[in-house]
Formats: structure tokens, sequence, C-alpha cells
């Protein structure tokens, strides 16, 4: 696994003022180059597909006085119970509050209770809220925000243009925001499609990830459609390349891939985890974010870049001080 020390300095503070002002590292087997995330029109060629997420940032963080409630999402098949994660605000920051107990129960803003079911993980906790989560959510929550980032911004720094263009009469969302679609505008986009390049949608609502220490991801709601089921096969049969935005969405197609490698129609729960033992086989290129050491994110970036380029790409990163998390700059792996 990838490990390298990230330096503070490196890490996003706050969003760039334009949504598309940051750097774009791209890496191919010919090497590595540094480009303006404007430049990705020239970057790509007619015929190549964007897959996006089109997932909604929900205000997934409740705050009290001494805690935080980080909502993650619903368990399946248990709609009324929660993944949550308790927090202990320390200052403008938090940390993981290593207390409560099952049966335990807290009152919320609005006279609203949440009750502590069971551990689901070391971190996380299944509970169940007397209210309907996610609009409750929306009344009285914030976005999550991590000590890196020091003060609060507006609910539509964390929403992408793709999860803008799509009203969800659910109000489903993830508790995090796919931020790889964030550096992206209408106007970059008319760019895109204006070149050739295909943009099709799907949606996996992220969970809860914690910035102490890197887990698995534990099962998330997706969905593939079948009008982008059948680009994604229309665009390898022709020979184009799939572009993943995110590792969201490498997530989705990889499970909905049949044993034939054709992408068909799927919804639901998906545990599936992207390994370099295992690779992918939908995927030929991603666009995302830069991952903190020991990632898990590092071993899906390994299965579809491999080691060698995928270490030039972060000693690159670190030796132009590139930025790190959901305001950073952003790295587009082509390995084929």
């Amino acid at each position: 696994m990838l490990d390298f020390a990230l330096p503070p300095a490196l890490e996003a503070h706050e969003p760039p003022p334009r949504r598309d002002g940051v750097r774009l590292l791209a890496a191919t087997r010919n090497g590595v180059t540094h480009h303006a995330f404007t430049d990705l029109p020239d970057l790509l060629r007619p015929g190549d597909l964007l897959v996006v997420n089109t997932s909604a940032t929900l205000p997934a963080a409740v705050r009290l006085d001494r805690l935080s409630v980080h909502f993650s999402g619903p368990v399946p098949s248990e709609p009324d119970c929660w993944l949550v994660e308790l927090r202990r605000r320390t200052g403008r920051a938090s940390e993981p509050y290593a207390g409560g107990c099952p049966g335990e129960w807290f009152p919320l803003p609005g006279g609203a209770t949440l009750t502590l079911v069971d551990r689901y993980t070391p971190r996380l906790w299944r509970a169940r809220l007397d209210t309907d989560v996610e609009p409750y959510l929306r009344r009285r929550g914030v976005p999550i925000r991590y000590g890196y980032v020091p003060r609060d911004q507006p609910a539509a720094a964390y929403q992408t243009v793709f999860a803008e263009a799509v009203a969800r009469e659910d109000g489903s969302g993830s508790a995090e925001m796919p931020s790889a679609g964030r550096p992206f505008t209408a106007d970059l986009v008319t760019r895109l499609v204006a070149r050739g390049v295909l943009i099709a949608p799907l949606t996996l609502h992220t969970g809860v990830a914690s910035p102490e220490k890197d887990e698995p991801p534990y099962p998330e709601r997706y969905e593939v459609p079948a009008a982008t089921a059948a680009l994604v096969n229309h665009v390898r049969w022709e020979g184009g390349r799939v572009i993943a935005v995110g590792t969201t969405v490498v997530r989705a197609l990889e499970s909905a891939v049949n044993d034939k490698r054709f992408v068909r129609a799927a919804a639901g729960w998906t545990s599936h985890v992207v390994t370099p033992e295992e690779g992918v086989r939908v995927v030929d290129g991603l666009l995302t974010g830069l991952h903190e050491p020991r990632s898990s994110h590092l071993r899906m970036l390994t299965a579809i870049a491999g080691e060698d380029l995928l270490e030039r790409v972060y000693t690159e990163a670190l030796a132009h001080a590139y930025r790190w998390h959901e305001f950073g700059d952003v790295n587009l792996l082509l390995p084929h």
C-alpha cells in the first residue's frame, strides 16, 4: 500500500474562488504532466465516456453541545435504522467519541431523539431516530466538516453540478460529497460535449469516511440506469475509453458487471471492493482527488494504474504542492 507523509500545508482548507480553478495532474504510461482542470477536454478524445455520480450531498452532521452526530446512511434491509458516527467536538475540530452504549439516547435539536442500538463497526453505531432522517437532516443538519476545513462553508459548496441537475423526489443523498465531480462547471461540460466526449450518470450514495483511520468501504446504495449500462457497453465495443469520475463511480460500475464483462442495469446495495488482485473489468481511466496515505482508495487506484505509475503520480503531487481533500486538486489516470 502506498505510504507517504502528507504535510498539513498541502491540505485544501476552503473551496477555490472558482470551481474549476484547481490543478489537474494527468498520468499516462508515457509520463505525468501538469495542467489546469479546464484543460480536461484537450486530454480526452472524441468517443471517450465520462461516467459521473449524481448523488447530492446531505447536510449529514447534527451538532450538540459537545458531540456531533454524523449520519452515514440507512442500514441495508432496516430502513428505520441508520449508521451514525459520534464525534467529540474539540474547538473547530472533532475526534471520534469512544463512549456510548446500547440503549443510550441523545436529545437532538428540534425535539428529536437518537437511540443507539449496537455497534456496527468499531467506529459506527446502528441507531434509530424517532423521525424520518433525511427530512430531519435537511431541516437541522449541516455538511460534514473535518478539522482541515477551519470554518463552515455554504451547503452549495458541497454540491456538484451533476447533483444540481438531478431533482430527487426521495430526498436521498450522500453523507460526504462525491468530490471528484466538484470542479466541473456547466461551461466545462458544454466544452466536453462539443469535443465529442460522452457523459452518462449513475448514483452511489457515499457513507461517512474516517479522517483518522481508513477502513474498507461498507455497503452503499447505488443505481446504474439501463441507458448508462448500454452506453458503457457501446463505447467499449467501439474502442472508446470508459473514465470514471470518482472512486464511487468505479465501485458502482464494477458492481454491475456480469461474468461476460457487460454492464447491466443494477440497483440496490453494493459491498464490492476493488483490489489490485482482482483488478477492474470495465473502467479504463479514473478522474479522482488525491487520497490520504494508506487509504483503501489507493488500492483501487493501484488496480487501475499499477503501482509504478501511481507512485510517480504521488511523488509529483507532493513535489509540486498539489492540494488534498474535497476542495483540492484532481488526478486523471489514463494508464492504457
